[in-house]
């Protein structure tokens, strides 16, 4: 068994000090003194407050770790088309780059993959790599992570980009497990220390109420889970010199345990983070009731509900509609915040958002400060005046 990387010596004199500001109880008094239990997250809040400094982190040795280069993202597939994720995961891996002096890599898997590599190579990747075989055409966990796990281990890169979508989330801890590397899941900002040359990767954390920021200095490569929607698309690029290399598939070589007979897709309103106008609502509607006003301008304008989290919190509505740092985050061309007070939790999810219009009683409420337009009073006599004056408008063109 490991060592623990904090513990208790001799010195502790039972004060139970440091019991009082574990945020995770995970110490307790044995035999009148001090002990670290294994439910430890190491914070370090424990070891600042000893009287006596008893309690001690244990230096944890460092290995030499081959740097590899460049940055990869991994070109989802969705339906038979790239996901727009992967044009957002390639934007941010060209400024990466940039900043490394290294090359960006893209890598697909799947069937078919002619056009889409073609459009990898047209928005920047310097190399392409393919893996294309009819039976990687439907998504399963296992096949593709012994593919990209290969392909990683083929071109060490230094960093490596997968988006926070359901296939990313499910994927990509399998393929930092076997390349044995961490993994930083559902990263919101991505920066290079311009000291170390190490990937910084912040997220949200404690259900979003602090963000963290984490870097991985004892493995290769560095590997994050991205969000969707938080990074711009990788432009079209003029005289593309980027190289498509197809790589050999051995289907009789990868792990199969999943059999696909068939797709459906799941029959649901239209997405927040597809939505182009999303309409939000907060707990300044009062009641829950207010979202069915949320739907109506939504309705009228051709958008999505969104919702805070307070709101889904209360069970006012579904996690789905939530926007925010332990929600979703979204960039559409129009937002409206109603009854929203702007917390920054919240904006994280919704301030690249190309016009913001908010509606709150409160004049110095924070979302005001982010607003494109804002409007002062009572959102249920706004709201149902700017539906009108939408419909009019409608009717008249």
């Amino acid at each position: 068994m490991s060592e623990a990387p904090v513990y208790v010596t001799s010195d502790c004199n039972g004060c139970e000090e440091c019991l009082s500001v574990c945020p995770f109880g995970a110490i307790e008094m044995r035999d009148g003194k001090a002990y670290i239990t294994e439910a430890c997250r190491v914070c370090g809040q424990c070891i600042d407050v000893c009287p006596v400094s008893a309690i001690i982190m244990r230096e944890t040795e460092t290995t030499e770790v081959s740097k590899g280069k460049g940055v990869m993202v991994y070109a989802e597939m969705s339906q038979g088309e790239l996901h727009k994720v992967s044009y957002e995961l390639l934007g941010k891996a060209q400024e990466l780059a940039a900043q490394l002096t290294e090359p960006v890599y893209a890598v697909i898997v799947g069937s078919e993959l002619d056009k889409a590599s073609e459009e990898l190579i047209n928005r920047g990747a310097d190399k392409v790599f393919v893996y294309d075989h009819p039976d990687l055409k439907q998504f399963r966990d296992d096949p593709y992570t012994d593919v990209l796990a290969q392909c990683c281990k083929d071109e060490t890169p230094s960093i490596f980009l997968v988006g926070a979508t359901s296939i990313g989330r499910s994927m990509g801890p399998r393929v930092a497990a076997k390349l044995k590397t961490g993994l930083t899941a559902d990263c919101t900002s991505l920066d290079i220390d311009p000291e170390t040359g190490l990937l910084q990767q912040t997220r949200p954390a404690y259900g979003g109420n602090i963000m963290a920021t984490i870097i991985t200095p004892n493995s290769n490569p560095q590997m994050a889970t991205v969000r969707y929607k938080m990074f711009p698309e990788a432009k079209k690029v003029e005289n593309p010199k980027g190289a498509i290399i197809k790589k050999p598939v051995d289907i009789s070589k990868l792990t199969d345990r999943i059999k696909v007979i068939g797709f459906e897709e799941a029959a649901e309103q239209l997405s927040i983070t597809d939505a182009d106008i999303i309409v939000s609502g907060g707990l300044g509607m009062g009641e829950p009731s207010g979202f069915k006003l949320m739907e109506e301008l939504a309705n009228t304008l051709g958008g999505a509900v969104g919702a805070s989290r307070p709101t889904v919190d209360e069970g006012w509505i579904d996690y789905r509609h939530q926007v925010g740092l332990s929600g979703r985050t979204v960039r559409p061309q129009v937002y409206v915040a109603c009854g929203i007070s702007g917390a920054v939790q919240h904006q994280a999810g919704m301030k690249t958002s190309d016009v913001i219009i908010a509606v709150n009683k409160d004049p110095e409420a924070p979302i005001f400060k982010i607003s494109s337009l804002g409007a002062v009073g009572d959102l249920y006599e706004v709201v149902p005046r700017l539906i009108e004056k939408i419909k009019e408008h409608s009717n008249s063109a």
